[in-house]
């Protein structure tokens, strides 16, 4: 039986973002971030609720600032107080998993949505995604950026504007386009 275009894009193998399955759950998506985005002035539980609604998973005592922006929201979980601050984007087209305890500031981009190298894939409007995995206990600086495909193990610290190419040791801290470790002060 053939794959359907969302199946191939959760799966993280080439797609079409313009099929009309993907396209009803981007608008459905569009119209949730109208909701959240305007929640910033009620109570913490009420916007818990709402982000419920939504990502695949919320933890206890997770926050996330609004304004937020996603493509789908289902694909996002989020454990146990979790904090993204303002302006956070999350691309979102196969799993992005935040483990508990990890901070987030503001600006930051988590992107999962990749494309061809190959232009004519690109012409033909294909696209691709690579999961991102943030371990526990991490802290990500403002303005950071996480590209397709990387994992943050447990306890890193991403430093501010750093751009993340690459997978982030435990513990490590990484600084800099692109993020490399730096030493540790004793």
């Amino acid at each position: 039986m053939a794959r359907s275009e969302k199946q191939k894009m959760l799966a993280g193998e080439l797609y079409r973002a313009a099929d009309a399955e993907i396209q009803a759950d981007a608008a459905a998506a569009k119209a949730w971030m109208v909701r959240y985005n305007a929640s910033l002035g009620l109570p913490p539980a009420e916007r818990r609720a709402l982000l419920a609604e939504r990502l695949a998973a919320v933890g206890a005592d997770a926050v996330i600032r609004p304004p937020f922006f996603c493509d789908y929201g289902t694909n996002i979980s989020i454990g146990d107080g979790v904090f993204l601050n303002f302006n956070c984007v999350i691309l979102d087209v196969v799993a992005v998993s935040i483990g508990d305890g990890t901070q987030i500031g503001p600006l930051v981009q988590i992107l999962t949505a990749d494309h061809p190298r190959d232009p004519e894939e690109r012409r033909a409007g294909l696209e691709f995604g690579r999961p991102i995995r943030i371990g526990r206990n991490v802290w990500i600086g403002g303005g950071a950026i996480l590209t397709p495909g990387v994992t943050v193990g447990d306890d890193a610290i991403i430093g501010a504007g750093s751009v993340v190419t690459r997978d982030v040791a435990a513990g490590a801290t990484v600084v800099g386009n692109p993020a490399r470790p730096v030493a540790r002060r004793a």
